[in-house]
């Protein structure tokens, strides 16, 4: 195999795997620039997973998967909303008891229901989300340099993951370029200016949970019926808490977010691609190292290369209105 077809497979891989991130970090984009913060999308990342692979089983239907994770996944971040919204509760705490209600709840639930070991039963490819081949994708695949970028690196790939990629632009837009995404930011840096213009802070703030909610169910469907056939215990597997680190090193901006993102996710291809291959000057590598090398480089960037990073000035911070 040559270098360029490998470096093609790489790639390739490395949008694969970087889709999860990069719903999920822009699920936290839309929550922390309300000035919510969610350390809890792993949880919801996981849940949804769950409810996809469980209704997809049931109903053999991908559709209907995708719609069970989004409804568990919203629910998980009304549950936040209400904890650190209406009751002014403490954001962190409220993220991490969402994390571990995910990941005992869809254990406890995939054991009673499935008798499986807390999985789902494999499912088949009408029940998930196939590839999809864009128009002239055999014809041109052998041309030179093009064909095969376009062939295995561009199409190919579950609607999902077009999905995501355009995600991007759409959230730069409402961001930046909507009087919702003015209010959203506006509420995360100085919500008493919002309070006192006479709009809800904590609807905006609500609004922003939910967009969160979406976003992870839309990232744990991904993940139990596009990369996998089914839900698998802890499948998410520190995904969340990679994303949110996508999202500090990107400093809150949806395109840096997607650039994020897709270095994470090369970072996890490159070592799932050299496990097991003697490298020049090294040797045999361990393949604990590999597995543990996305994550250590993770720390590493977010250390020493990202610089002054300043999240939304009212973030973290419960809102009281002045009376």
């Amino acid at each position: 195999m040559d270098f360029f077809t490998t470096l093609i497979l790489l790639l390739d891989s490395t949008v694969r795997l970087s889709v999860p991130l990069l719903l999920a970090a822009l699920a936290g984009l839309y929550s922390e620039r309300s000035g919510v913060f969610d350390i809890g999308l792993e949880g919801k990342m996981l849940a949804g997973a769950f409810a996809a692979g469980a209704m997809a089983a049931v109903t053999g239907s991908a559709w209907a998967g995708l719609g069970g994770a989004i409804v568990v996944s919203v629910f998980f971040a009304l549950v936040h909303g209400f904890a650190s919204i209406t009751h002014r509760g403490n954001q962190i705490v409220s993220g991490v008891a969402i994390n571990f209600i995910a990941a005992g709840s869809t254990i406890i639930l995939g054991q009673a229901w499935f008798r499986q070991g807390g999985r789902t039963p494999s499912l088949p490819g009408t029940a998930r989300f196939g590839a999809i081949e864009l128009p002239f994708a055999d014809a041109v695949r052998d041309v030179p340099v093009l064909g095969p970028i376009y062939s295995e690196l561009i199409s190919g790939h579950s609607l999902i993951v077009y999905a995501a990629f355009l995600l991007v632009p759409f959230t730069w837009w409402v961001l930046f370029r909507t009087r919702f995404g003015l209010r959203l930011r506006a509420v995360g840096e100085n919500p008493a200016a919002v309070d006192t213009a006479g709009i809800s802070v904590a609807w905006l703030r609500y609004r922003a949970v939910m967009c969160t909610g979406i976003l992870t169910g839309l990232a744990g469907t991904y993940l139990a019926l596009a990369q996998n056939a089914g839900f698998v215990k802890d499948m998410t597997a520190g995904r969340g808490f990679i994303a949110l680190a996508a999202l500090i090193f990107a400093k809150w901006r949806p395109v840096p977010v997607m650039f994020a993102c897709l270095l994470f996710g090369f970072l996890d291809a490159f070592a799932i691609r050299v496990q097991g291959t003697p490298l020049p000057l090294i040797g045999q590598v361990p393949v604990q190292f590999m597995q543990a090398l996305p994550y250590i480089l993770t720390v590493v960037l977010l250390a020493g290369f990202i610089g002054k990073a300043i999240p939304p000035r009212a973030g973290g911070v419960p809102y009281v209105k002045e009376r």
